[in-house]
């Protein structure tokens, strides 16, 4: 990946592409849940969306295979898609922007604190 293909974000926008042109391949339950799991985990996302680009392709190949072996959708991520998304999220390390402003948010009262106390 060059500098530029990393500032203009084109690298993810071909990333992008081919998750989709691997997703149109899935039967149509896969697919649908392949649009559920994108809405689930965009909140993971950092600013430019890069971390999310190993969990996304985890879960794609996930979905893959599990339609190649001929199981249902059900079978493979259980009822709870968006649960299924913040379990696999959170095996990765990922954080939500909430998460990442509570974070901010304490180590700030904690620097104020600790000019009070000191």
């Amino acid at each position: 990946m060059s500098f530029w293909e990393t500032i203009t974000g084109s690298d993810l926008t071909r990333e992008w592409k081919a998750f989709e042109a691997r997703a149109e391949r899935l039967p149509g339950d896969y697919q649908a849940a392949w649009q559920q799991l994108k809405a689930s985990l965009l909140p993971y996302a950092g600013f430019s969306g890069r971390n999310l680009l190993p969990i996304l392709d985890a879960a794609l190949g996930l979905l893959e295979e599990s339609a190649a072996e001929g199981q249902s959708v059900q079978e493979v991520l259980g009822d709870d898609i968006a649960g299924f998304s913040t379990a696999l999220a959170g095996e990765q390390g990922a954080r939500t922007y909430r998460d990442r402003w509570r974070a901010q948010l304490n180590e700030n009262v904690a620097r104020k604190l600790s000019r009070l106390g000191g």
